[in-house]
């Protein structure tokens, strides 16, 4: 199965709230490949909610991008990118 995205996140989150010059914002995250939006975007809105509990000023969330971004809405992203639906898609690498 997929890796659980919470193992190992509390330790990393409270060494970026602890350290000098740092901010705890909140999460990034991409659906990941294979995944129907929904379903990866509401794992992330738990893994968010607990990442709140412990660190209530993290409520930045950036998820989705231009193929996904009303889903990632839906289960509450506060950040979106759409850089391909204004741009463009990128040119294939030779």
């Amino acid at each position: 199965g997929a890796a659980d995205p919470q193992r190992g996140l509390g330790p990393v989150a409270a060494a970026v709230a602890g350290a000098d010059g740092l901010r705890l914002a909140g999460l990034m995250a991409v659906a990941p490949l294979g995944w129907e939006p929904d379903r990866a975007f509401a794992r992330l809105a738990e893994v968010a909610a607990a990442l709140r509990a412990d660190h209530p000023g993290a409520t930045a969330l950036s998820a989705g991008m231009s193929g996904d971004l009303e889903s990632a809405i839906g289960y509450g992203a506060t950040h979106v990118r759409v850089g391909s639906a204004l741009l463009g898609m990128r040119p294939a690498l030779r």
